[in-house]
């Protein structure tokens, strides 16, 4: 297993040269969503090598830098300047800069900002190469049991009731597992409002804190799985998948 402490990869100089950042590429870097083994080598050799981090907050990624032994020159992004701060990032691109892309945890764009910012660069006909990594709605289908052939995301639903309501009806006979990211303030209604609308036998799946010290997995019908939220610390970041009708574990 890699020394997660170690600041490069355990490769060979030539090997290190040929995967370092290179002139005029943007790179979307998944970072982990807990525990720090999940950074990939190659994210860490990236995040090494280039001339700029864009990053969705400075002192989330510069933690996460400073506890690698890295420090590169931060530039925030986020939803309020992320389409201006594009415009620069493609100028630098084309100046011959490296650039890394991430969020404060995952993979950017993914319900996190990154998508103007790589949208620019593909627009200006630049190079853009994923360094693949963690994930939290990848992660939950993976371990959760309910089918993960076909899925749609939803990433965050909108925080009125009406909205998710409108959502789980529209959706309830869909074909294939639903997957929505939600807050540890409207979990507890969201899972009662799964149970109103798609039926107490309906199989969910909420985890918590994946990759954490405190990773929850509530797996089972929807009366069961708002029972047992009920007794669980709702402090958190929870990923929610909802089986499709008919199907049981």
């Amino acid at each position: 297993m890699p020394d997660p402490t170690s600041t490069t990869p355990n490769l060979a100089d030539d090997a290190i040269s040929r995967l370092s950042a290179r002139a005029g590429h943007l790179y979307v870097v998944a970072t982990p969503i807990g525990n720090l083994a999940d950074l990939t080598d190659r994210a860490r050799l990236i995040l090494s090598t280039v001339d700029l981090v864009a990053c969705e907050d400075t002192r989330t990624t510069g933690a996460l830098l400073t506890r690698l032994g890295l420090h590169r020159p931060l530039l925030p992004y986020h939803d309020h300047n992320e389409a201006s701060v594009a415009e620069q990032l493609v100028a630098r691109l084309r100046e011959g800069k490296s650039i890394a892309v991430v969020s404060d945890a995952g993979t950017p764009a993914i319900s996190d900002p990154g998508f103007r910012v790589v949208r620019a660069c593909r627009k200006a006909g630049l190079p853009v190469i994923p360094v693949p990594g963690a994930c939290a709605i990848a992660a939950v289908l993976s371990a959760s049991g309910l089918p993960s052939d076909g899925f749609l995301f939803a990433g965050f639903l909108p925080p009125k009731t009406s909205a998710r309501s409108a959502f789980l009806t529209k959706y309830r006979s869909f074909d294939y597992t639903l997957a929505l990211y939600e807050s540890c303030h409207r979990i507890d209604k969201f899972a009662s409002e799964i149970t109103a609308l798609l039926g107490p036998e309906r199989v969910v799946c909420i985890a918590k804190e994946v990759t954490k010290l405190h990773e929850t997995w509530l797996v089972g019908t929807a009366t069961e799985v708002e029972a047992r939220l009920a007794k669980t610390s709702l402090k958190g970041e929870f990923v929610v998948l909802i089986a499709p009708e008919g199907f049981t574990l």
